[in-house]
């Protein structure tokens, strides 16, 4: 089966490359039966790829006009890809009333360490940052840091009303193998302890293309151990190009999907008015 949607993208409105409207245009010479935007949501301080809290009226207009426009067409949805920050984003209620979103994701791309309000970006393409920011706001503790994510991506769970878990093992990406390694047990037991919280909460993990697509990553998030436990667990799971630009928006998500039925995961969710449906991929 051909994947034919995608729930995480990234417009002009936060840090994409290209108008929304490109999007549609690109999904619907793909086949695509709905596509979702997902600009990484305000936060009260300055960043290169954030919607800024001034253009949130302005997104939901033109997301609105886009869904009127290509109706019959495409199913269009309007969501946020929220960051979490302790102490710095605000509740993800706010931001989903007042731009009345169809989804949310939640994700951790900034670590702020306990007592400090210096933040770890672990995301972007230079892997510098990470080592550097590793270096000043946790000594190179690896384990402290790692714990640090897992606990931040935690809260998130536990405090925050969103539907999918955006690359939930993103800290793995610039590590690369060479700080710690996933089979490690330590490793292990947070990946389990944040699983175990995702199915109680009834989330939904993407299986995120981007990093592999990017070159920054040898593998999807997640995969290997970690997807294997998701499927052990049962959790849904969905397959996001996180499209930063139109001819991303299908970037390796047949691999995805024959990743996830080599192992052993026969399905796919997909949102159909207002809930989770099961999507076969065969």
């Amino acid at each position: 089966m051909m994947i034919n949607y995608q729930l995480h993208v990234h417009s002009d409105f936060s840090d994409g490359r290209a108008v929304p409207e490109d999007y549609v245009k690109k999904a619907v010479l793909l086949g695509f039966q709905a596509l979702g935007f997902s600009e990484h949501s305000p936060l009260p301080f300055s960043t290169p790829f954030s919607l800024k809290a001034e253009k949130g009226d302005a997104y939901v207009r033109e997301t609105a006009r886009l869904k009127e426009l290509y109706a019959g067409k495409i199913k269009l949805f309007r969501a946020l890809e929220f960051d979490f920050v302790p102490g710095f984003s605000e509740n993800f209620a706010f931001w989903r009333k007042k731009l009345l979103l169809d989804y949310a994701i939640g994700s951790v791309h900034l670590v702020r360490p306990d007592g400090d309000e210096r933040l770890w970006f672990i995301d972007g393409p230079e892997r510098k940052r990470y080592d550097d920011g590793l270096q000043q706001l946790f000594g190179g503790d690896i384990r402290k840091a790692v714990k640090t994510y897992f606990s931040q991506v935690n809260r998130m769970i536990e405090t925050q009303p969103f539907e999918i878990v955006g690359h939930m093992d993103k800290i793995k990406m610039h590590n690369a193998g060479r700080f710690f390694r996933e089979d490690e047990k330590w490793y292990r037991n947070l990946v389990t302890e944040t699983l175990q919280l995702i199915k109680e909460k009834d989330l939904v993990v993407e299986i995120n293309t981007r990093g592999k697509y990017k070159k920054r990553a040898q593998a999807f998030f997640p995969d290997g151990e970690t997807l294997r436990q998701v499927k052990e667990m049962k959790i849904p799971v969905l397959i996001s190009s996180d499209a930063h630009h139109p001819d991303e928006l299908n970037l390796l998500v047949d691999e995805a999907a024959n990743r996830l039925l080599e192992m052993g995961i026969r399905s796919v969710v997909f949102l159909k008015d207002g809930m989770w449906e099961e999507v076969p991929l065969i």
